[in-house]
């Protein structure tokens, strides 16, 4: 098994900036590829960004390219989720997943552990 901690979320205004860590422990004696999914109020939970076991390789939803940026550290066994040029639309809780890489150039990951989330307000 593996566990996911999240933490960094809270409230900030349109504009601001926020970065989420997701800490993994137990099983991580192999190297997992990670990722980030929300769940607004109200919708259905989406993908926001997944990075490979390596971090050479990243895939971000169309609707945050250009302002989040997923990265790892895995001395730290974490992933980080660095969120700019936030948005109202943006408010969710955020959820960290742990897995494999199917084809990461493709975009196309397989996850298999959810941590409990952490939750994002952008007020306007």
């Amino acid at each position: 098994q593996v566990q996911l901690v999240e933490s960094g979320g809270g409230l900030v205004q349109a504009g601001g900036s926020l970065r989420l860590s997701c800490a993994a422990s137990g099983r991580t004696r192999r190297t997992y590829a990670m990722g980030w999914f929300r769940q607004a109020p109200g919708k259905e939970r989406e993908f926001v960004a997944a990075i490979n076991e390596s971090g050479s390789s990243t895939s971000y939803v169309y609707s945050v390219k250009g302002r989040f940026t997923i990265s790892r550290d895995n001395a730290k066994n974490t992933v980080y989720l660095q969120m700019n040029s936030l948005k109202p639309e943006d408010t969710a809780d955020y959820y960290c997943v742990a897995g494999v890489a199917t084809n990461p150039s493709a975009g196309a990951y397989a996850f298999d552990y959810w941590g409990q989330g952490t939750q994002v307000t952008v007020s306007s």
